[in-house]
């Protein structure tokens, strides 16, 4: 008896590693039932478009990847943050088959059979038992928890996403844990507020091994480092128990790297960005950070442009940042989002002086990453290879998150592999990467 061909699905995910992390959970149960992924839209079935929907600039990204895929396909199924206030994609585009929100992977997997019912193969095996993964095999995203507590101004997330909802310690190290075991060297720990972690369920115990193990920032960061992978923790507010985990990375339980969106150092804008954590202490706690552990790397967001932004406070952030001397940036024009508090602020920045503030803000940037990433000429640094090339392959340090951060070039006598963690010596930087040689494996 012939076997009837697999139903093909293609795949468009958008927006953060969070997004990244539903669409690989998605993907993995699409694949157990025996669907297969397309390339191409026009070769597959039906298509699944996972949007962001926090800013407008990303909702025009999604409508856009939503209207290729109906010109190219026309059987589509839309989730993710878009999703959750979904008026704008049905008067765009009246005939896609469901749309559904963020997490929501039993309505998309609903909308997926009933468009196109899977083929049951009971003789293939189709997942390996961590799952199926966008990224590649050797780091993997770990996403703690779902929504967040806090209630910036300028973000809609807790309305896309609702409040935080914690998984059991246990939960994410069987992850980890089987993650690691099927070759991930590093795990990149994210949520929508890291260090929130466990809030929401009383830091609950649940056991793990022999012992149990809290829902707590500090004990799950510090069983992660058990696993003997690169533990990098991203997301994180700078709540006064962020202090106990520099102890882990002095130890080299985790990386000695923190990505903690302060978004603005201005007392004035944010309080209008209503953030959360005393922010007033944070320049005495970085300098307290990096004399316990030397070797620390800070990254950070900041926005510019925030309604009521003066030039003085503009100025006040330039001098922080100098003082802080933040290693990775990144920074946005502040863009009104629909549902947000901050639209009734009132006093716009004209787009202009945002761009202007955008300008200065990274060229001050560039100069203090120049000089950060000018003391590690000379230095022997681990080096984690995501690219082989003939002569020069491209590799992170514990500095460096994938995606977002520098990269190291290192040149080798003998050939690298991909995922291979290598020891280099660093011979020139430039403003944002490293350049150097294998120095030993």
């Amino acid at each position: 008896m012939q076997q009837a061909a697999a139903p093909k699905v293609s795949f468009v995910s958008l927006g953060c590693p969070k997004a990244l992390v539903d669409s690989e959970r998605i993907i993995t149960r699409l694949r157990a039932e025996g669907y297969e992924l397309a390339r191409k839209h026009d070769g597959a079935d039906l298509v699944i478009v996972n949007t962001c929907g926090f800013l407008d600039s990303a909702k025009q990204e999604s409508l856009g990847a939503i209207g290729e895929a109906m010109a190219e396909n026309g059987k589509v199924i839309v989730t993710g943050c878009m999703g959750a206030e979904p008026e704008q994609i049905e008067a765009a585009y009246p005939g896609v088959l469901s749309i559904s929100g963020p997490q929501q992977y039993e309505s998309v997997l609903d909308a997926v059979h009933r468009a196109l019912p899977p083929v049951h193969n009971p003789h293939i095996d189709l997942v390996p038992p961590q799952g199926i993964k966008l990224t590649p095999r050797h780091y993997a995203y770990l996403k703690i928890s779902e929504g967040c507590n806090n209630r910036c101004s300028f973000c809609i997330i807790p309305k896309l996403r609702g409040d935080l909802v914690s998984r059991p310690a246990n939960d994410v190290l069987r992850e980890a844990e089987k993650l690691v075991s099927a070759g991930v060297k590093e795990l990149l720990v994210i949520s929508q507020d890291t260090s929130a972690y466990g809030v929401d369920i009383k830091y609950a115990a649940s056991p793990w091994k022999d012992r149990e193990v809290r829902a707590k920032f500090f004990d799950l960061a510090r069983e992660l480092g058990e696993f003997g992978a690169w533990v990098r923790l991203q997301y994180v507010y700078p709540y006064p128990h962020v202090d106990e985990v520099i102890g882990l990375m002095t130890q080299g339980k985790v990386l000695p790297y923190l990505d903690i969106p302060f978004q603005h150092a201005s007392p004035e804008v944010l309080k209008a960005m209503k953030r959360p954590a005393a922010q007033d202490k944070t320049l005495a706690r970085i300098k307290q950070w990096r004399e316990e552990c030397p070797e620390l790397t800070l990254r950070s967001t900041f926005i510019v442009g925030f309604p009521g932004e003066t030039d003085s406070d503009f100025a006040y952030l330039l001098d922080w940042l100098e003082e802080a001397e933040i290693d990775r940036v990144g920074c946005f024009k502040y863009e009104p989002v629909a549902g947000a508090s901050s639209n009734a602020i009132g006093n716009a920045v004209p787009d202009e002086v945002k761009q202007d503030r955008w300008n200065a803000l990274m060229a001050r940037q560039q100069t203090i990453s120049t000089r950060r990433l000018k003391r590690k000429v000379g230095t022997r640094q681990q080096v984690i290879i995501d690219e082989v090339g003939p002569t020069v392959s491209k590799g992170r340090s514990k500095a460096d998150a994938p995606d977002i951060d520098g990269a190291v070039y290192l040149s080798s006598r003998r050939p690298l592999r991909v995922g291979e963690i290598v020891t280099a010596k660093i011979e020139r930087a430039d403003q944002y990467d490293l350049h150097g040689s294998v120095a030993g494996f």
